[in-house]
């Protein structure tokens, strides 16, 4: 049985947590946007994936009047 290993990202001063599945693959999360989470097969597509569950968290904080953490409110996601 594989070990589960947590550890952090960061990319353009975002801090991504991504932990190994046992079953394989990664879980991704983004600490500093409580809830936004996706999955993926790889490390790769992993942050690809993350990115659309951005855009959406995003998307829903600004039509609700949320605040939006300071280094998301230019962020371009073809960046990450």
């Amino acid at each position: 049985m594989a070990e589960t290993k947590v550890f952090q990202v960061i990319r353009n001063g975002i801090v991504f947590e991504l932990q190994s599945e046992q079953e394989g693959g990664y879980t991704i999360s983004v600490p500093s946007l409580p809830g936004c989470i996706s999955c993926g097969n790889t490390f790769e597509e992993s942050i690809e994936m993350i990115k659309d569950a951005i855009a959406a968290w995003l998307e829903v904080a600004r039509e609700e009047g949320l605040p939006v953490p300071e280094q998301f409110e230019k962020l371009q996601l073809t960046s990450l």
